[in-house]
């Protein structure tokens, strides 16, 4: 079997860090934090967990700068998303699941914004 690493790009960092944050005062930080940690061992154990998004929903502003890429979706509590990618590691057998976005579900519009 395949080892499963878990990235966060920037932007997943920087909200992660803001929930850490929070989540010190504020119940509904704590219960996202919670469940993004819960949703990040699941998908170690099965990184097809996340629900497929179809390539023509991926929103640009991913496929330009990510590439051709498939793109996951895992619901966190209170209309969260996140939001992921697996590619192969580079230098050993692994899966790397890169997570792209921590997001609020009004920012969903990202996902109707291109539609034809």
């Amino acid at each position: 079997m395949k080892d499963v690493r878990i990235i966060l790009s920037p932007e997943a960092k920087e909200v992660y860090e803001y929930l850490n944050r929070e989540a010190l005062t504020s119940k509904t930080e704590r219960t996202i934090l919670k469940a993004i940690k819960q949703k990040v061992e699941f998908i170690k154990a099965n990184p097809h967990y996340g629900k497929p998004v179809s390539k023509n929903k991926i929103p640009k502003e991913y496929t330009l700068r990510y590439g051709n890429i498939n793109l996951f979706r895992v619901e966190l509590p209170n209309f969260w998303r996140m939001l992921y990618t697996l590619t192969e590691g580079e230098t050993k057998i692994e899966i790397i699941a890169f997570v792209l976005d921590i997001i609020q579900s009004h920012i969903n519009s990202l996902f109707l914004s291109h539609r034809n």
